[in-house]
Protein backbone atom coordinates (compact mmCIF):
# COMPACT_ATOMS: atom_id res chain seq x y z
CA UNK A 1 0.00 0.00 0.00
CA UNK A 2 1.25 3.47 -0.84
CA UNK A 3 1.92 6.22 1.65
CA UNK A 4 -1.11 8.49 2.10
CA UNK A 5 -1.06 11.65 -0.07
CA UNK A 6 -1.00 13.83 3.04
CA UNK A 7 2.36 12.34 3.99
CA UNK A 8 4.11 12.96 0.67
CA UNK A 9 6.71 15.66 0.34
CA UNK A 10 8.63 17.23 -2.52
CA UNK A 11 12.18 15.94 -3.06
CA UNK A 12 14.84 17.68 -1.00
CA UNK A 13 18.03 19.09 -2.44
CA UNK A 14 20.63 16.38 -1.96
CA UNK A 15 24.29 16.67 -2.70
CA UNK A 16 26.48 13.81 -1.51
CA UNK A 17 24.70 12.23 1.46
CA UNK A 18 26.09 9.78 4.01
CA UNK A 19 23.60 6.99 4.65
CA UNK A 20 24.44 5.20 7.89
CA UNK A 21 22.62 1.94 8.63
CA UNK A 22 22.70 0.77 12.25
CA UNK A 23 23.04 -3.01 12.68
CA UNK A 24 23.43 -5.30 15.67
CA UNK A 25 23.45 -8.98 16.60
CA UNK A 26 20.30 -10.74 15.38
CA UNK A 27 19.37 -7.91 13.03
CA UNK A 28 17.11 -9.03 10.18
CA UNK A 29 19.33 -9.50 7.13
CA UNK A 30 17.11 -7.90 4.48
CA UNK A 31 16.33 -5.01 6.83
CA UNK A 32 19.87 -3.71 6.25
CA UNK A 33 20.87 -5.47 3.03
CA UNK A 34 17.81 -4.16 1.16
CA UNK A 35 18.39 -0.47 1.94
CA UNK A 36 22.15 -0.91 1.40
CA UNK A 37 21.45 -2.31 -2.07
CA UNK A 38 19.03 0.50 -2.92
CA UNK A 39 21.36 3.37 -2.00
CA UNK A 40 24.51 1.77 -3.40
CA UNK A 41 22.69 0.98 -6.66
CA UNK A 42 21.27 4.51 -6.83
CA UNK A 43 24.78 5.93 -6.46
CA UNK A 44 26.04 3.63 -9.21
CA UNK A 45 23.34 4.31 -11.79
CA UNK A 46 22.91 8.05 -11.20
CA UNK A 47 23.90 9.56 -14.55
CA UNK A 48 25.30 12.92 -13.46
CA UNK A 49 26.48 12.60 -9.85
CA UNK A 50 27.30 10.22 -7.01
CA UNK A 51 24.60 11.27 -4.54
CA UNK A 52 24.91 8.65 -1.78
CA UNK A 53 27.61 6.98 0.28
CA UNK A 54 26.12 4.10 2.27
CA UNK A 55 27.79 2.25 5.14
CA UNK A 56 26.97 -0.03 8.07
CA UNK A 57 27.54 1.02 11.67
CA UNK A 58 27.54 -1.18 14.76
CA UNK A 59 28.13 -0.24 18.36
CA UNK A 60 31.80 -1.28 18.43
CA UNK A 61 32.61 -1.77 14.75
CA UNK A 62 33.27 -5.46 15.40
CA UNK A 63 31.71 -8.32 13.45
CA UNK A 64 27.94 -8.60 13.83
CA UNK A 65 26.07 -11.88 13.64
CA UNK A 66 22.71 -11.16 12.06
CA UNK A 67 19.75 -13.52 11.81
CA UNK A 68 20.48 -17.15 10.91
CA UNK A 69 24.22 -16.75 11.59
CA UNK A 70 24.82 -14.23 8.78
CA UNK A 71 28.11 -12.56 9.72
CA UNK A 72 28.63 -8.94 8.71
CA UNK A 73 31.66 -6.67 9.07
CA UNK A 74 30.38 -3.10 9.59
CA UNK A 75 32.49 -0.26 8.28
CA UNK A 76 32.34 1.73 11.51
CA UNK A 77 31.55 1.77 15.21
CA UNK A 78 30.03 4.57 17.26
CA UNK A 79 33.43 6.13 17.85
CA UNK A 80 34.64 6.14 14.25
CA UNK A 81 31.86 6.80 11.76
CA UNK A 82 31.62 9.94 9.63
CA UNK A 83 28.72 12.35 9.97
CA UNK A 84 25.41 10.70 9.10
CA UNK A 85 22.88 12.57 6.95
CA UNK A 86 20.35 9.74 6.74
CA UNK A 87 20.20 7.32 9.67
CA UNK A 88 18.44 4.00 9.10
CA UNK A 89 17.77 1.83 12.16
CA UNK A 90 16.90 -1.75 11.29
CA UNK A 91 14.85 -4.38 13.04
CA UNK A 92 15.28 -7.96 14.08
CA UNK A 93 15.60 -9.26 17.62
CA UNK A 94 15.69 -5.73 18.99
CA UNK A 95 14.87 -6.20 22.68
CA UNK A 96 18.49 -6.50 23.85
CA UNK A 97 19.37 -3.27 22.04
CA UNK A 98 16.61 -1.41 23.89
CA UNK A 99 18.33 -2.27 27.18
CA UNK A 100 21.62 -0.63 26.15
CA UNK A 101 21.72 3.02 27.28
CA UNK A 102 24.69 3.73 25.01
CA UNK A 103 22.78 2.53 21.96
CA UNK A 104 19.66 4.53 22.75
CA UNK A 105 21.76 7.63 23.49
CA UNK A 106 23.66 7.24 20.20
CA UNK A 107 20.44 6.95 18.20
CA UNK A 108 19.03 10.03 19.95
CA UNK A 109 22.20 12.02 19.27
CA UNK A 110 22.38 11.02 15.60
CA UNK A 111 18.74 11.97 15.15
CA UNK A 112 19.55 15.50 16.31
CA UNK A 113 22.16 16.01 13.59
CA UNK A 114 20.89 13.85 10.72
CA UNK A 115 18.75 15.40 8.01
CA UNK A 116 16.42 12.42 8.09
CA UNK A 117 15.88 9.30 10.21
CA UNK A 118 14.26 6.07 9.04
CA UNK A 119 13.52 2.65 10.45
CA UNK A 120 12.77 -0.76 9.03
CA UNK A 121 10.57 -3.27 10.82
CA UNK A 122 11.12 -3.26 14.61
CA UNK A 123 13.73 -0.55 14.30
CA UNK A 124 10.75 1.67 15.16
CA UNK A 125 10.95 0.39 18.74
CA UNK A 126 14.50 1.70 19.02
CA UNK A 127 13.46 5.08 17.62
CA UNK A 128 10.65 5.19 20.17
CA UNK A 129 12.98 4.26 23.02
CA UNK A 130 15.29 7.09 21.94
CA UNK A 131 12.27 9.45 21.73
CA UNK A 132 12.99 10.11 18.07
CA UNK A 133 9.33 9.25 17.52
CA UNK A 134 6.82 10.25 20.18
CA UNK A 135 3.42 11.07 18.67
CA UNK A 136 4.07 10.73 14.92
CA UNK A 137 2.28 8.39 12.51
CA UNK A 138 4.51 5.31 12.16
CA UNK A 139 4.45 1.68 11.15
CA UNK A 140 6.38 -1.53 11.77
CA UNK A 141 6.19 -5.24 10.93
CA UNK A 142 2.54 -6.36 11.03
CA UNK A 143 3.33 -8.92 13.72
CA UNK A 144 4.74 -6.25 16.04
CA UNK A 145 2.07 -3.58 15.62
CA UNK A 146 0.13 -4.64 18.77
CA UNK A 147 3.32 -4.49 20.87
CA UNK A 148 4.30 -1.09 19.50
CA UNK A 149 0.83 0.27 20.27
CA UNK A 150 0.91 -1.16 23.78
CA UNK A 151 4.45 -0.02 24.65
CA UNK A 152 4.13 3.44 23.08
CA UNK A 153 0.43 4.37 23.18
CA UNK A 154 1.08 8.00 22.18
CA UNK A 155 2.30 6.92 18.75
CA UNK A 156 -0.14 6.82 15.85
CA UNK A 157 0.70 3.28 14.72
CA UNK A 158 -0.66 2.46 11.29
CA UNK A 159 -1.21 -0.97 9.80
CA UNK A 160 -1.66 -2.22 6.25
CA UNK A 161 0.88 0.21 4.82
CA UNK A 162 4.41 -0.31 3.50
CA UNK A 163 5.86 2.91 4.90
CA UNK A 164 4.81 6.16 6.52
CA UNK A 165 6.49 9.51 5.93
CA UNK A 166 6.25 11.85 8.92
CA UNK A 167 8.54 14.43 7.27
CA UNK A 168 11.73 14.08 9.32
CA UNK A 169 11.13 10.42 10.22
CA UNK A 170 10.12 7.66 7.82
CA UNK A 171 9.19 4.21 9.12
CA UNK A 172 8.48 1.03 7.18
CA UNK A 173 6.97 -2.37 7.67
CA UNK A 174 9.12 -5.44 7.91
CA UNK A 175 11.91 -6.92 5.83
CA UNK A 176 11.08 -6.36 2.13
CA UNK A 177 9.14 -3.17 2.95
CA UNK A 178 12.49 -1.56 3.71
CA UNK A 179 13.34 -1.78 0.01
CA UNK A 180 10.11 0.02 -0.93
CA UNK A 181 10.82 2.69 1.66
CA UNK A 182 14.41 3.13 0.55
CA UNK A 183 13.37 3.62 -3.06
CA UNK A 184 10.88 6.21 -1.83
CA UNK A 185 13.68 7.90 0.11
CA UNK A 186 15.76 8.06 -3.08
CA UNK A 187 12.85 9.83 -4.76
CA UNK A 188 12.43 12.16 -1.77
CA UNK A 189 16.11 12.96 -1.35
CA UNK A 190 17.17 13.01 -5.00
CA UNK A 191 14.59 12.44 -7.72
CA UNK A 192 11.75 10.26 -8.90
CA UNK A 193 13.73 9.44 -12.03
CA UNK A 194 16.65 8.04 -10.04
CA UNK A 195 14.32 5.96 -7.86
CA UNK A 196 12.68 4.46 -10.95
CA UNK A 197 16.06 3.74 -12.56
CA UNK A 198 17.31 2.14 -9.34
CA UNK A 199 14.26 -0.13 -9.10
CA UNK A 200 14.72 -1.10 -12.75
CA UNK A 201 18.40 -1.90 -12.22
CA UNK A 202 17.48 -4.05 -9.22
CA UNK A 203 14.65 -5.72 -11.19
CA UNK A 204 12.37 -4.77 -8.32
CA UNK A 205 8.66 -4.28 -8.91
CA UNK A 206 8.11 -0.93 -7.24
CA UNK A 207 4.94 1.16 -7.22
CA UNK A 208 5.96 4.73 -6.47
CA UNK A 209 3.71 7.16 -4.57
CA UNK A 210 5.38 10.16 -6.17
CA UNK A 211 3.84 11.73 -9.22
CA UNK A 212 6.17 11.64 -12.28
Amino acid sequence: MLAPPSLRFAPLDASKMNVGIYIYDQAEVLDFAGPFEVFSTAARVCPDSDPFTVFLVSETGAMVTARAGFCVAPAYGFASHPAIDLLIVVGGVHTAEMLKPQVIAWIAQQAKTARLVASVCTGAFLLAAAQVITTEPVTTHWEDIPDLRRQYPQLEVRSGIRWVDAETVVTSGGISAGIDMSLYLVSKLHSQALAVQTAKQMEFDWSSPVEP
